[in-house]
């Protein structure tokens, strides 16, 4: 985790410690998204807030604790901090052989990391050694060697060629490549994160005809198409589309049963996956369409924050019935989307899903070219603020939750 507060990371270490095999704190990341929030190497100047963090961690949780650091200028200060960070408690130590301002051109200290090593008894990590030592699984132990450390932490080579954890030494990249992207398919990866991934792996081929096509591909399907595996591709898709569209075949109630509780809300365990929903139509858009056909009033959204971990929750009323997904959300408008899904399920009205058709709500967005410029649109980006009203509630600790019982 990236942190800055010991208590803010006690909370979520406590949220995730029955799921995790230990807890590790990155103070060794110097990026600006981090660093400017008092994280990640912004940590190494305050050594007492380094303290604080672990100590409380240490404490305060059932599951083993490290960190990640990068050295400081001076070797003397670097043995300072790591002998004050090992009295926390912490059960290893991971050290990037680099300073703050230092990044992967600059050559890695093994001497640094190699005296840390020698004078602390918990097990010591040694990091960055992608550019300068590691092009093979041999120079894993190499590097290990060098630094005196217990083990050694793969970052850059292992992106460039995951193989390099074979003993028997790298596969062809291309092979690699390929068995990668078969993966990606099969498993929905995003295509965006497909891309990175294999752009990480082509470095310096990416002004080849092949990287070119990979860095102009917009969708899983022209990445495939640009390492020859169209048809893998075509196959892979008609397979997972016949599993989605028997999914989609179940009635609501066969995919998840409405509940009332004794509050008078219908409950159910869905979340907005944006994915599976036709592009231009989202769940809130078919239950506001629906609400105009019937001459209800616009769908009311509540919603509220769980501060202890800043996720959402929404309740929308509809015909002055609340409906409300049990599952608590990472931004607003995914908890909205939620819950105008289980008020539609629990209708069994469409609600956007791919294979669904909705006639009216295609019909409206034909005819929007040709409405009168002051009539009301139905389209996405007008839901927010004007066509909906959508109280937010922000809970401090202490205060009461409208949404009790999830």
């Amino acid at each position: 985790m990236g942190t800055s507060d010991a208590e803010r990371a006690l909370a979520v270490a406590r949220l995730v410690e029955n799921d995790v095999a230990g807890i590790d704190v990155n103070m060794g990341c110097p990026k600006e998204y981090s660093t400017k929030g008092g994280m990640g190497a912004a940590l190494l100047s305050d050594p007492d807030k380094i303290e604080k963090i672990l100590s409380t961690l240490v404490k305060g949780t059932r599951r083993p604790v490290t960190c990640k650091i990068r050295i400081l200028p001076s070797l003397e200060d670097t043995l300072s901090l790591v002998k004050r960070i090992e009295r926390t408690g912490i059960a290893a130590i991971a050290v990037h052989g680099r300073t703050r301002e230092e990044r992967p051109q600059h050559p890695v200290s093994c001497e640094a990391i190699k005296a840390i090593a020698e004078i602390l008894s918990v097990p010591v990590i040694a990091n960055g050694g992608s550019h300068d030592h590691i092009q093979e699984y041999l120079d894993i132990q190499d590097f290990r060697q060098a630094t005196a450390a217990s083990s050694v932490m793969v970052a850059r080579a292992a992106m460039w060629n995951p193989s390099i954890f074979l003993k028997e030494g790298l596969r062809p990249l291309q092979e690699v490549m390929q068995k990668y992207i078969r993966y990606a398919v099969q498993y929905d990866n995003h295509y965006t994160n497909t891309k990175y991934c294999l752009c990480q792996m082509l470095r310096e081929q990416l002004e080849s005809p092949q990287g070119k096509l990979l860095h102009a591909a917009q969708s899983s399907r022209e990445i495939c198409e640009a390492f020859g595996l169209g048809a893998f591709y075509e196959e892979t898709t008609r397979e997972l589309d016949a599993r989605r569209a028997e999914l989609l075949a179940k009635t609501p109630g066969e995919v998840e049963e409405p509940a009332e509780d004794t509050s008078g809300v219908i409950k159910m365990a869905v979340k907005f996956d944006r994915r599976a929903y036709s592009p231009q139509i989202t769940p809130k858009m078919c239950l506001l369409e629906w609400c105009r056909r019937e001459k209800l009033a616009q769908p009311v959204y509540e919603t509220v924050q769980r501060p202890l971990d800043r996720l959402f929750c929404s309740v929308v009323t509809v015909a002055e019935q609340k409906y409300q997904s049990t599952l608590w959300d990472k931004s607003k408008k995914l908890a909205e989307q939620a819950a105008a899904i289980v008020c539609l399920r629990s209708q069994g009205l469409p609600e956007g899903r791919l294979g669904e058709e909705s006639p009216s709500l295609n019909k409206r967005k034909r005819e929007a070219p040709d409405q009168d410029p002051g009539a009301p649109s139905v389209q996405e980006p007008a839901m927010p603020g004007e066509l909906c009203k959508k109280p937010f509630v922000a809970l401090g600790s202490g205060q009461e939750n409208p949404l009790e019982g999830l």
